[in-house]
């Protein structure tokens, strides 16, 4: 192979990939289609790395060895498909970095949750003095830290996109939390093949590695007939069933593993609610299995303080709670969140579809929903679905119009929630902007 690696996009992973390869004696070419921000083109400088924005070039970019790809970019892209008509090899950020250490790997997916199980597991693993860093959609880039911060265990939150362009890469636990669609847009809306690409997270594993799963989910549980893990299994449910590690008995968490059994009581759990229960069984596990010690889990698993724009409380005026959930961009997400709030609701949703179909909430929403608010460019796919099944509906074209006509439509002892189904580009940067703006508003009321 050329010692020439081309890396597409230029934001964390991107930037971290050049500094790795350059480090490693490749020659290095970062390309980004969009404007590089100021603080990775320092990085990329002070490290010698030639880079363009904007654009690509292909003549620059169809002499690599190997591309590493920015998990963002769609295999459709025109760029993507030229490298494949070459048959250069296509690789993610994560793919690339595994070749370069040997650090324990503790990997979580799912369509939702991972985020909060991903910083739940590294907490514990921090709190119990391990040298542990934190990678994949949160955290630092990995290939940065192998390259200039290397530490001993990595928790690393994957998705599906970082997945499919892994393959020699090896969890040495493995995490999957559930299975529901999302980023339908990026799999030929073919529900099977988004699954099969969460799968690629058991990829590799021996016997002597873990696959920790939710064993409740119909979709994992066809994926196990499909792909039959090697890796020790350690499934958990809510409720006891034989063969399942992780569950509640006489409202007591229970974790049995071949390091053995760690117990503590289910109210003491920081987190709230029956997804939560899953992520904090999912992270109780893999401390667990890592050899933590049974004191250090049980208080960081109270102590932790959950993850910004996943159901976030705001504020509450007027008698109105006012709760962030920007971090839904999927139906699922958002049936969590309406799952959790007990009071009667305003739910903003909104923003660019990904194929979503919204039946999976609508039940929820006939009971719970006051009012609906439509935050997006192009509403029509909300108003088609939901028009007639509740008793108020605004469209609103900016956060700031939202927001006040939840206001107005509240009263004392609801709820006012952002859970969006969607994703944010059509008004926002990202939804961590969306969240943001919405904190905003609320705090000017």
């Amino acid at each position: 192979m050329s010692r020439r690696i081309v890396v597409l996009g230029a934001g964390e992973s991107g930037t971290g990939a050049a500094v790795l390869a350059r480090k490693e004696g490749f020659d290095v070419f970062v390309s980004d289609a969009s404007s590089i921000k100021p603080e990775y083109k320092k990085i990329l400088d002070d490290h010698g790395i030639a880079w363009e924005e904007g654009g690509h070039t292909e003549e620059r970019i169809l002499n690599a060895g190997e591309i590493v790809k920015s998990p963002g970019i769609p295999d459709k892209a025109p760029v993507i498909r030229k490298i494949k008509e070459r048959n250069i090899p296509v690789i993610s950020e994560i793919e690339f970095a595994g070749r370069y250490t040997d650090s324990k790997m503790i990997c979580i997916t799912g369509s939702n949750g991972k985020t909060t199980t991903t910083m739940l597991i590294y907490h514990i693993f921090k709190n119990a003095g391990l040298d542990v860093g934190l990678a994949g959609n949160v955290g630092s880039s990995l290939a940065l830290q192998v390259a200039e911060s290397p530490h001993a265990y990595y928790v690393i939150e994957l998705s599906s996109f970082q997945l499919d362009d892994m393959y020699d890469f090896k969890a040495d636990v493995a995490v999957l939390l559930n299975i529901t669609p999302d980023h339908l847009d990026r799999y030929h809306y073919d529900f099977r093949e988004y699954a099969d690409s969460k799968f690629r997270i058991i990829r590799n594993q021996t016997e002597n590695d873990v696959f920790i799963f939710w064993n409740d989910d119909p979709v994992i549980k066809e994926g196990i007939e499909k792909f039959r893990p090697k890796a020790t299994l350690y499934p958990f449910s809510e409720k006891y069933e034989p063969g399942v590690k992780g569950y509640v008995e006489n409202e007591k968490i229970r974790v049995e593993t071949l390091k053995g059994i760690y117990t503590m009581d289910r109210d003491l759990l920081s987190l709230k609610g029956t997804h939560n229960l899953y992520n904090s069984l999912a992270s109780g596990i893999a401390a667990k299995v890592s050899d933590i010690r049974d004191e250090k889990i049980r208080a960081s698993l109270s102590d932790f303080s959950g993850v910004e724009h996943r159901l976030e409380m705001v504020a509450r005026v007027k008698g109105v709670d006012y709760i962030n959930d920007s971090k839904a961009t999927n139906v699922n997400s958002c049936w969590y969140a309406l799952q959790s709030v007990n009071t009667p609701l305003v739910l903003i949703l909104g923003g660019t579809d990904k194929g979503n179909d919204y039946s999976e909430i609508e039940q929820l929403v006939k009971r719970k929903a006051r009012a609906l608010i439509f935050l997006g460019v192009d509403n029509s796919k909300l108003h088609a679905f939901f028009d007639g099944k509740t008793a108020r509906i605004e469209d609103a074209g900016s956060m700031e119009e939202a927001v006040k006509k939840a206001y107005e439509l509240a009263v004392k002892g609801d709820t006012v929630l952002l859970s969006p189904c969607c994703a944010s580009f059509d008004l926002f940067r990202d939804y961590e902007d969306r969240g943001d703006r919405f904190k905003n508003c609320v705090r000017n009321l």
